[in-house]
């Protein structure tokens, strides 16, 4: 298909189209090399056809807005930078005292790297396992390392129980159940690839998010 969500590019040329963005062809084609993608890869991932994302390439066609949004999450950037705009400064240094906790159905979680990375790195206590907790499945990929306690990693239909100093890196697309093996809970860093969804909607449970 040749569209996201139900939209299309509009006819510049048509009357009373919306203004013209600015040219974001060279953009578009930069970010999605920059990235390692193919036009068929990216396109997939877009929802448009490989000849669709082609003409958005080379200036034949413009994007629509939806367009812009689902282009510049795959390429782990912001509308801005693809319109062109100078993107914000990141600071390369998070601070221990400046990250709140935020509680999600038992996890507590700590930022413990920048806002709008392609990478969301986060310091997390997890909950003591149980049967009722939920089996995950999404895109993108998860990296987990055990600071304290034992976790326990269900992955497809095999379980591991990974100990302080332990590794797990998983494509989440596998089936996938996280919890602490022990009932005072554990400490891991978490680090995932998702852009599209908020962090407390990955493994971090189903309610809402709130601080502490």
């Amino acid at each position: 298909m040749d569209h996201v969500s139900g939209e299309s590019s509009p006819d510049p040329a048509a009357p009373g189209a919306p203004d013209v963005l600015p040219d974001v062809a060279p953009q578009l084609r930069a970010l999605r090399r920059r990235r390692g993608l193919t036009l068929e890869a990216a396109a997939q991932r877009a929802g448009l056809s490989p000849a669709h994302l082609s003409r958005l390439e080379t200036g034949n066609r413009q994007p629509s807005l939806p367009m812009l949004l689902a282009l510049s999450r795959i390429y782990g950037t912001t509308v801005s930078e693809l319109l062109g705009e100078t993107p914000p400064e990141h600071d390369p240094v998070v601070r221990a005292g400046r990250s709140e906790p935020v509680e999600a159905d038992g996890w507590i979680y700590r930022q413990a790297g920048g806002a709008g990375r392609a990478l969301q790195c986060l310091r997390v206590h997890v909950p003591y396992a149980t049967r009722a907790d939920i089996v995950r499945v999404h895109p993108g990929e998860e990296w987990i390392h055990v600071l304290e306690g034992r976790v326990r990693l269900a992955l497809g239909d095999a379980v591991h129980v990974l100990d302080p100093g332990d590794s797990a890196h998983f494509d989440s697309l596998t089936p996938h159940r996280i919890g602490a093996a022990t009932r005072a809970g554990a400490e891991l860093l978490f680090v995932h690839t998702l852009m599209q969804s908020p962090v407390a909607e990955l493994c971090l449970g189903d309610g809402t998010p709130h601080r502490r």
